[in-house]
């Protein structure tokens, strides 16, 4: 009798919580409840919602209180970090919705890249779980939940039942959507310079194909993931970055990085 009044009362308090959500499914209050749902469902340590759309800066929807924002998350918004994040490439290659780790759409060199050493390191998590729900024709929604060293990786468990409820979360966020996103959009600002950065980076000194190189360096792939991506050799990589190095009279990938910031900067100044 004892196991099946236990059995009863989580179910019971499932069917609460998500009760909790539809009822808030219009208000701003929806984004909070929901990371509070997720809690039930899988341990994290940090968590963070942004909407993106391809002409545009990601919007921070939750949270939104400047004190709970890291200014780790401030520079990879504020300073462009975002342009060579992973999961913002993922998306707008137009990944599928579903439940994922970060780690799937890593590079092979992830954490040797500029982006993991000058900006992901510092959010301090081990494992992030990622829920992706597309909004509309030109909106994603990314729910990213970290996980730091004493937590570890997501179990089996909790990823599963996150994949178990997320059909349900993601028609409740689109409906959150279509009411709130007006709260939302004012916010939007294009982000046309750090993009016309990525594309002239270079320009006038490196050639196309190693101006393409230099874009998947600065993303963390390697020479051979190079190689894969543009179906040439490795060898044939190695010879465009020491002529890209030479061009740019840089020994480094580092090197390379802080002229494409500063590149970045003259166009914005």
């Amino acid at each position: 009798m004892a196991d099946t009044y236990q059995t009863i009362n989580v179910q019971d308090s499932w069917q609460k919580n998500l009760a909790l959500l539809i009822d808030h499914i219009r208000m701003p209050s929806f984004p909070d409840l929901l990371i509070e749902y997720l809690a039930t469902l899988c341990q994290f340590d940090t968590s963070l919602t942004v909407t993106y759309k391809k002409s545009f800066k990601p919007i921070i929807i939750q949270p939104t209180d400047p004190s709970e924002q890291s200014s780790t998350l401030r520079s990879f918004i504020d300073n462009g970090y975002y342009l060579l994040d992973p999961l913002f490439n993922a998306i707008q290659n137009d990944v599928s919705s579903g439940v994922t780790r970060i780690s799937e759409y890593a590079p092979d060199s992830f954490e040797s890249s500029d982006f993991y050493v000058n900006c992901y390191q510092y959010f301090g998590i081990v494992d992030e779980i990622v829920l992706i729900i597309k909004l509309d024709q030109s909106v994603t929604c990314a729910i990213s939940l970290g996980r730091k060293k004493e937590l570890g990786s997501i179990t089996r468990t909790e990823l599963r039942a996150l994949q178990e409820i997320f059909p349900v979360l993601s028609a409740l966020f689109r409906q959150f959507w279509t009411a709130q996103s007006g709260e939302y959009v004012q916010y939007e600002q294009s982000d046309d310079s750090m993009k016309q950065a990525l594309k002239s980076f270079g320009s006038g000194v490196l050639t196309q194909r190693e101006r393409e190189i230099t874009h998947l360096l600065l993303k963390g792939n390697s020479s051979k993931a190079i190689a894969d991506s543009l179906n040439i050799s490795v060898g044939t990589v190695k010879v465009h970055r020491k002529n890209i190095h030479a061009k740019l009279n840089t020994s480094t990938q580092s090197e390379i990085f802080t002229l494409f910031l500063n590149h970045l900067k003259s166009l914005t100044d």
